[in-house]
Order: structure tokens, then sequence, then C-alpha cells
């Protein structure tokens, strides 16, 4: 199963610079790098990178991640999964740009 984590273009660029990071601000005061399942995706986007331009999704294989990664329970009761433990570059399946047109961000066909 893929999951997904939306970074800004500057927290993608440190990170393909430095091979490895603990996650943008929020998932360093949280002390885990936050991820959303194909479903959660797009209200992640329009809760937290509103009107955001320059975005980017990455894509990661959720069994890779091995026990570090938790599904907790989060937003609306739903269970999200975290990563407890720094992601790595070479984890990381694919990423892509994430659009914002109209308002609205473009997720990749291949997600639905």
């Amino acid at each position: 199963m893929l999951i997904y984590k939306i970074f800004r273009a500057d927290e993608w660029a440190a990170f393909e610079a430095a091979g490895a990071t603990r996650g943008a601000p929020i998932d360093l005061t949280d002390g885990y790098i936050h991820f959303s399942t194909a479903v959660q995706a797009a209200e992640t986007a329009a809760k937290h990178f509103a009107g955001a331009d320059g975005l980017f999704l990455l894509a990661l294989d959720a069994e890779a991640l091995g026990d570090a990664l938790k599904w907790e329970v989060s937003r609306g009761g739903a269970k999200f999964p975290h990563l407890y433990r720094e992601m790595h570059l070479n984890e990381v399946i694919w990423a892509k740009p994430l659009p914002l047109v109209d308002g609205v961000h473009q997720f990749p066909q291949e997600m639905t």
C-alpha cells in the first residue's frame, strides 16, 4: 500500500540534498512524520496547504517502512500513518509536483 507525504518545494529540495529528513516543521513539532492514504490526501492538502502552490507529493510503500510506521487515530477518528523515525530518500517510490489549479490541488491519476 502506498502512503503519501506533501512537501513544500524548499522542504523537498532539502530532503533531496540531504538524503534524509525528519519532515516538515509540523512533523518536527509533533515528533513523527505525518502521512496520508490516497483517500485522505486531498483533505490533507485542503486543510493544511490551502492555496499553496509549488508543492510536491511523495509516495512511499507503507510496508517497507517497518515497525516505525504506526497507524494512529487523528482527524475525524480516521487512522493516519505516522513515521517515528527519519525518512530516507531511497524509500521514496516517486515524487511529483502537486499543481494548484483554480484553488484545488490536482493529484496524479495513479492515486485513484
